[in-house]
């Protein structure tokens, strides 16, 4: 589905048209990329892990110091998706908060009110399962905090369009030899049945697709190891998969660095395929 602008969007307390909306130039958020946000999933009109989407929003807005009650708007939300027509519908909402408007400066301003946008979007949700995607390896040479859902995307967005500009899906990146996380997902691999991913920490995002897919592993009974793999062990394992709120848990066909290829699967492996229905089954029960 081609992306589009939404009908309406929530600014600071007011529903507009979308073409409407306008911040200021001296928002934090569009000098510095001073905020954070979140993409919360919503499958047939419903939240999927809402509660989860919202405390790692709070835990974003406590470690940036952005002061916002996120209780606040969470009514917003259910109207963000009705504005959308998405009650019966798949999509995400988009939540954003900056620090709001002063003064440039480097040091944080003491009295800004923050800047509140709310939107939602429909999103073709299924079919992720009948996906088969080529992904990149790079470099990951971005912060050390990259658990802060931050605004702040420049080296996401610039490793995602170099993956893209090639016919790549995804970039999965690499810190000192070992996998982190994708520029927009985590990635997972399965060796001898049993998974692996990057332990929790400043190099990689909490995703909340990521905690789901591991209480699907216990679920099944499929060991989980949260340990970085090294870039050669892409030759050894027999699963890929990334997952993340739009992409679900989608299957890795082919990893190429510097043009030799690392990774090739015909189609999904067994531990994938059960994550992918043990999924749906999960968001067709809300």
């Amino acid at each position: 589905m081609k992306k589009t602008y939404p009908k309406a969007v929530y600014l600071n307390g007011e529903w507009m048209e979308s073409e409407k909306a306008s911040v200021s130039v001296f928002d934090r958020g569009f000098l510095f990329g001073d905020g954070v946000y979140e993409v919360i999933p919503v499958y047939e009109g419903k939240f999927f892990l809402l509660e989860e989407h919202l405390d790692r929003l709070k835990y974003g807005l406590n470690e940036t110091r952005i002061g916002f009650e996120v209780s606040a708007v969470e009514n917003v939300l259910k109207t963000a998706v009705e504005k959308a027509e998405l009650t019966h519908r798949d999509g995400t909402v988009y939540m954003q908060v900056t620090r709001g408007i002063a003064p440039r400066s480097h040091f944080f301003p003491a009295d800004a009110e923050p800047t509140i946008l709310i939107y939602a979007s429909p999103l073709v949700m299924k079919g992720f399962e009948n996906k088969l995607v080529k992904v990149l390896i790079s470099e990951d040479f971005r912060w050390h905090r990259c658990d802060i859902k931050s605004t702040s995307l420049m080296a996401n967005v610039g490793l995602n369009n170099d993956a893209y500009s090639q016919g790549f899906y995804e970039n999965v990146l690499q810190r000192d030899g070992l996998f982190t996380e994708g520029s927009h997902t985590s990635v997972f691999f399965v060796k001898d049945n049993i998974v692996y991913t990057h332990p929790k920490g400043h190099h990689i995002l909490p995703g909340i697709t990521r905690k789901a897919v591991i209480e699907l592993c216990e679920e099944l009974g499929i060991e989980v190891r949260e340990k970085a793999l090294h870039i050669d062990d892409t030759a050894h394992v027999d699963e890929v998969f990334i997952a993340g709120t739009t992409v679900q848990i989608t299957a890795v066909g082919e990893m190429m660095m510097d043009g030799v290829l690392k990774f090739r699967k015909e189609g999904a492996g067994t531990i994938t395929k059960k994550l992918q229905q043990q999924f749906i089954k999960r968001t067709g029960s809300l």
